[in-house]
């Protein structure tokens, strides 16, 4: 044990799928590790200086197992839970090898601990959310094939896809495990995809068909384990007013009072920058501490206050 790594503070560093997958990319194991040296080099300096905490979303990789199911009729389908677990483990690899290499090159042989925590997130079952799925995920389908379908879907852009809740997290089931390895020393990866969404059956916990918000759950665990600050790293240099437009003005700052509004206004959309200021909102409200949104090139110039919009 550091006994030096319980004085720094902690940082929460929530990756956008783009930090796995670019624009116009494939998505091949290839591209995805090279995509992870930028925002990984960046926590492997700051690590010298803080205790890290990474999570990362899972949408193109989930997605690419829904697809290999409904390619694969002779092999069972696993349930979405169980598919959320596996790009947990996935990612959680790649993400520990790419670290681990970055600390490598900064410093040779290194003794930083990295450890990947299977995380599940507890939901409420009576969460408004399960009688109107919004969230489509997995592979598109015509209509005539969507109407076969066992599971209920929508009509999106690219056609016909699965749709499921996306409930609010309660609570990061395994924060206690989190916040020890956190003491310890180790650089902890978790709530992968938003974490695997369970609700409680009695005194066990069972799995159940949503998604979770990555950043939603991000905030809550930050705000479970002490964090000092939130920093959600997307593909945008900073949160924009008029996004897309003529208009468009990027902002250095967002009080949470002014968050607050253009939330109940609509200003930022549910399918982009929403969740991303609503969990920025509820972090910086329930802890008082910092959160920074940026793009995954500048997290370290967020973290100093250089880059990204700060929410406080």
């Amino acid at each position: 044990m550091n006994p030096k790594s319980t004085k720094k503070e902690i940082l929460l560093i929530a990756l956008g799928g783009n930090a796995l997958i670019g624009k116009g990319q494939a998505g091949s194991i290839e591209e995805q590790l090279g995509n992870l040296s930028v925002p990984l080099a960046q926590a492997a300096r700051l690590s010298k200086r803080y205790r890290i905490i990474i999570t990362h979303g899972n949408g193109p990789q989930v997605g690419n197992l829904l697809l290999q199911q409904e390619c694969c009729s002779g092999v069972p389908r696993l349930p979405l839970e169980i598919l959320v677990a596996q790009t947990q483990g996935q990612i959680g690899y790649m993400i520990e090898s790419t670290l681990d290499n970055e600390l490598m090159e900064m410093e040779g042989e290194h003794e930083q601990l990295i450890v990947t925590v299977l995380t599940y997130v507890l939901v409420d079952a009576n969460d408004p959310a399960f009688a109107c799925p919004t969230k489509p995920i997995g592979p598109a389908f015509d209509e005539e094939t969507a109407s076969r379908l066992p599971y209920p879907v929508v009509r999106t852009p690219r056609g016909f896809r699965r749709v499921v809740a996306s409930p609010s997290p309660i609570t990061i089931i395994e924060k206690r495990e989190i916040k020890r390895l956190i003491d310890l020393g180790f650089i902890v990866i978790a709530c992968g995809g938003g974490g695997i969404p369970v609700i409680r059956h009695g005194r066990a916990f069972q799995g159940v068909d949503a998604v979770i918000d990555k950043d939603l759950a991000s905030a809550k665990l930050a705000e479970e384990v002490g964090v000092d600050a939130l920093i959600i790293a997307t593909d945008v240099e900073a949160v924009a007013m008029g996004y897309g437009t003529g208009d468009e003005r990027f902002l250095r700052s967002l009080s949470a009072d002014e968050a607050r509004d253009h939330l109940q206004k609509g200003v930022f959309p549910p399918g982009s920058m929403g969740p991303k200021i609503e969990a920025a909102l509820q972090f910086v409200t329930s802890s008082g501490k910092r959160a920074v949104i940026c793009s995954i090139d500048a997290i370290e110039d967020a973290v100093e206050g250089k880059a990204g919009t700060e929410v406080a």
